[in-house]
């Protein structure tokens, strides 16, 4: 029986003000990852289907388990969520279809009392929407709040003391640069003739011109009016948040402004003012994501004491802040990152200590584990390219190198450099040979997209820095905590985008369309690339020594159309491609220094629909083979096979987007995996002598991606270096990148066979 299990989840947020929540009564944090709900609790991750639009606004209500998510297929859907024996359990309770017909961006969900529910929802519209529950516990619109003039971006709820009987505040912010609250009374307060406080006597101020609204709910009603009127921000105000801390209300504000800012009551005279901000006050502020500005925050929100609060960013990442009461300030803490469009492709470092992957998110990040005392967690640890284009292809070049290529003619060499090198040892404990000559660090020039390699950390050099090629380097005046040498921490967002940067080592030119594959051959001499192609001109192999960054004349020739995928042998002795043309072709290796290329084998008819994928089995399987295509079959080739026909075949449901398989043979079987279009994966056993499929096992839903699957790679580590607990034999890991944003790592282990 093999077991899965999985080791890490990145999931980049979506870029929505109200796709997330934080739930005080079981410290959930739910937010949306591109079509799905990701819930972090806080180092644990599941995943909610059901919209057919991206997530756009996420509300949870307290000590009821039930959570709202807003979606832009227009429609608000109502989720029981439980959390047992280490596993989530839920329930679609509920679909409310807008009408009249908005897209949902902005979620508040309260319990009104023990048997009530109360929901507001806004966005594409000036209006607030109010829904509660009568009978049969469903949620029914019954007012429509209106006075902002520009779409609302965030609604919030809460009580205004903690009495029984208390009035409830309602916040809501707009793209109109305002906060506007709103009064929630029972009934029998308010048909008295005036609001009562929480003295019993009656303030009539509060409900002068104001126009009272009624919600009736299924045991009692409640009026609505108008309250206040926030001014403060100097730009769209995207998230509302309230906390009661040490028996006082906050308001948390999230703005376009770059800033954070935390709103109190004055006691005296009731008006509110701003009395704390966090954020980007800084010579970076309102520059690009490529100098590390995040371009606004999006997100705000409270932890259930109000000494932690979080905020995302356009990049997609979290940022904690925890108050230091000894100091009396807010520190910035460890959050989560990931990518916030689809990850494209992925690649492990040679000795599997480290993943790279890359995207539609127009970034490459580094992966591992840190390893902090006897605890072990994957973070993001670097930010290696920060492009202008989306990136589709990467490989790791050696020990200290890997190449990109993304929506341009051409392909980026990084180095590694020696802070990246510095902070994975001490952290992870990855240890490598530095070589001297390596620069420090890296930075954008201005205008460019180009890293440019820097002596010195970024935060130590004056502005204006010019690099040899006369280039002025973007700087920022940063503090000198803001290091990554000494953090005992990974590395937070700022630093993430500001200070991991890899400086570009060389440009490698010769195709003349958009770049589909790379691969580099495992001792790092030779690097294999192909680009989008529709004629025999374009669909060639080029390949270039990282000796001296020259290519290797003629190109390869072999397909008609793009070439979908490059793989070397573990050896390094042969180069497998695999096209749209649905064919496969191998090249032989012929000596070190400038070696030259052979075709030996190919199969013009492979497959009935295009290649998408191919790999090399273990060399004691002499010479075998795995390609999968969109025909929904993957088939193993021996190379230099005169029947042309594969060895076995296996079907799957879907289109086959990635195959892997293991170097190693696991009780002298073959271990092949396989991913689909719709998210699958499966696990094949081989018999050695015969390629008969011994046995095979799927992926759980509950921990496979819910789309498209884009790369599937096992971990280059021997099963013998990783023994899992219990007695089980350990497979390995393997990595999964797919559309919905997520990048997977999977602990796989083998019990027994059925």
């Amino acid at each position: 029986m093999v077991k899965f299990s999985t080791d890490y989840i990145a999931a980049g947020g979506n870029r929505n003000p109200a796709a997330a929540d934080w739930d005080e009564a079981t410290g959930l944090l739910a937010f949306g990852s591109g079509r799905n709900v990701a819930l972090w609790k806080p180092s644990t991750i599941s995943i909610l289907e059901g919209h057919t639009g991206s997530i756009n606004c996420i509300s949870v209500a307290s000590t009821r388990q039930i959570l709202a998510s807003g979606a832009a297929d227009a429609t608000i859907k109502l989720w029981r969520v439980g959390y047992q024996n280490n596993q989530w359990e839920t329930t679609l309770l509920q679909t409310i279809q807008t009408e009249p017909r908005f897209i949902p961006l902005a979620l508040t969900l309260s319990t009104l009392d023990l048997d009530n529910l109360l929901l507001a929802a806004a966005g594409t519209r000036g209006d607030i929407y109010v829904y509660a529950t009568r009978s049969e516990q469903k949620l029914i619109h019954q007012v429509t709040l209106s006075g902002h003039e520009g779409w609302i971006r965030s609604l919030a709820i809460t009580s205004e003391h903690d009495e029984a009987n208390s009035a409830f505040l309602l916040a809501s912010a707009s793209q109109d640069k305002y906060i506007r609250l709103w009064r929630i009374r029972k009934n029998a307060d308010s048909e008295k003739g005036g609001a009562q406080d929480s003295n019993g006597s009656i303030d009539f101020e509060s409900l002068l011109s104001n126009k009272a609204h009624r919600v009736e709910t299924s045991s009692k009603s409640y009026s609505f009016t108008f309250e206040a009127l926030l001014l403060g921000h100097d730009d769209w105000i995207y998230k509302v948040s309230w906390r009661r801390i040490a028996g006082k209300l906050r308001l948390l504000s999230a703005s376009a402004d770059n800033s954070l800012a935390m709103w109190d009551s004055d006691a005296p005279s009731g008006v509110w003012i701003c009395t704390t901000r966090l954020g980007e006050i800084s010579a970076q502020k309102g520059s690009t994501t490529a100098t590390g500005s995040m371009g606004g925050f999006w997100i705000g929100l409270w932890s259930a004491d109000g000494q932690s609060v979080v905020s995302l960013g356009r990049t997609g990442s979290w940022r904690l802040w925890n108050y230091d009461s000894d100091r009396q300030r807010w520190v910035q803490g460890v959050g989560i990152s990931g990518h916030t469009r689809s990850v494209m492709d992925i690649a492990w470092a040679t000795d599997g200590s480290y993943l790279l992957s890359t995207g539609s998110d127009q970034t490459t990040r580094l992966h591992a584990e840190w390893i902090d005392g006897r605890k072990r967690s994957w973070h993001e640890f670097a930010r290696p390219q920060i492009h202008g284009y989306d990136v589709n292809s990467i490989d790791t070049v050696g020990a200290f190198q890997f190449v990109s290529g993304a929506d341009e003619k051409l392909l980026r060499v990084f180095d590694e450099p020696k802070s990246t090198a510095e902070l994975l040892r001490r952290l992870c404990g990855i240890r490598t040979a530095l070589e001297e000559k390596l620069p420090e660090a890296a930075n954008i020039p201005v205008l460019g997209l180009s890293n440019k390699a820097v002596q010195g950390t970024p935060e130590n050099l004056p502005n204006g820095t010019v690099a040899p090629d006369g280039d002025v380097l973007s700087q920022s005046n940063d503090s000198a905590d803001m290091a990554i040498q000494d953090s005992s921490d990974p590395p937070n967002e700022d630093d993430l985008a500001r200070h991991t940067l890899w400086p570009e080592r060389e440009k490698l030119y010769g195709h003349g369309y958009e770049i589909s594959a790379v691969a580099a051959r495992h001792d790092g001499s030779l690097i294999a690339t192909a680009c989008k192609a529709s004629s025999l001109d374009h669909a060639v192999i080029r390949v270039f020594e990282a000796q001296d960054w020259r290519e290797l004349k003629p190109p390869l020739r072999a397909h008609s159309l793009t070439v979908t995928s490059l793989r070397f042998s573990d050896d390094g002795r042969s180069l497998l491609s695999t096209g749209r043309d649905r064919q496969w072709a191998v090249f032989a290796i012929y000596g070190n220094k400038s070696p030259t290329f052979r075709l030996i084998d190919n199969n013009l008819k492979a497959h009935s629909r295009m290649i998408l994928s191919g790999c090399w089995a273990p060399t004691t399987a002499g010479g075998m083979i795995v390609t999968g295509g969109r025909d929904k079959t993957s088939k193993l080739w021996l190379v230099l096979d005169t029947s042309k026909e594969p060895k076995q075949t296996l079907t799957a449901s879907a289109p086959i987007t990635a195959v892997d398989m293991l170097s190693h043979l696991v009780r002298d079987m073959l271990v092949l995996a396989v991913a689909t279009e719709g998210g699958d994966v499966s696990i094949y056993f081989l018999e050695m002598a015969t390629f008969a499929v011994k046995s095979y096992y799927s992926l759980e839903d509950t921990l496979r991606p819910v789309t498209s699957i884009t790369q599937l790679l096992w971990r280059p580590l021997p099963a013998s270096e990783d023994e899992s607990r219990g007695g089980d034999e350990s497979l390995g890991q393997v990595a999964l990148s797919s559309d919905d944003c997520c990048l997977r790592v999977l602990s796989i282990s083998l019990d027994r066979l059925k």
